[in-house]
């Protein structure tokens, strides 16, 4: 079966194509909406649907589709992409001094069957400096990451002081996790 990766994430593509997987990429405009009383879990789940279900209509019969969705939780409350500088400033503000929570949920989708996959890694901020996140916000890409940043970039390196669980799963796919499990597909 031919790997179809449907995300137009940067770090989505590099990270499957690190693992030797051959692959296509489809992007398609999905409803990102979800209802705040579900679960981390259950959140990611339902947006990796909503992904393959807008992908759909343009795969093969012999194409597998791998669709991942990533959030942050802090205190029960779901941090998304940020929709301006604004709101990304308050969202770091928020993680400063803080731990919480990366959920990435994978849906694996071909004509026979559905998989899906959940991982989660703790992740701690020290506090930030109102300086350095505007530095980020401004020298970086902060507006298409949960949470509004990137464990790889600067904020990342100058602020995380530990992590517990999947670096690639804070990335936005658990690659430790993913890589057994398309193999065994094969």
């Amino acid at each position: 079966m031919q790997l179809v990766l449907g995300s137009a994430s940067p770090r989505r593509k590099a990270l499957l194509s690190e693992l030797g997987f051959d692959f296509r990429v489809v992007t398609a405009d999905a409803d990102e909406s979800f209802d705040a009383t579900q679960s981390p879990e259950e959140l990611v789940l339902s947006i990796c649907r909503k992904k393959i279900s807008a992908i759909w209509p343009e795969i093969a019969p012999n194409e597998r589709l791998i669709c991942a969705d990533t959030i942050v939780f802090l205190n029960g409350k779901v941090l998304g992409k940020p929709q301006s500088k604004a709101d990304a400033i308050e969202m770091l503000q928020q993680l400063s001094g803080q731990t919480h929570e990366v959920y990435t949920g994978v849906v694996i989708k071909d004509t026979g069957a559905e998989h899906q996959l959940v991982d989660c890694t703790t992740v701690r901020f020290q506090e930030l400096k109102l300086e350095d996140i505007i530095h980020y916000i401004e020298e970086h890409e902060a507006m298409d990451k949960a949470g509004s940043y990137g464990i790889q970039d600067w904020i990342g390196h100058i602020g995380i002081v530990e992590i517990r669980g999947s670096y690639t799963n804070v990335m936005g796919l658990p690659t430790q996790r993913l890589y057994p499990f398309l193999k065994q597909l094969s």
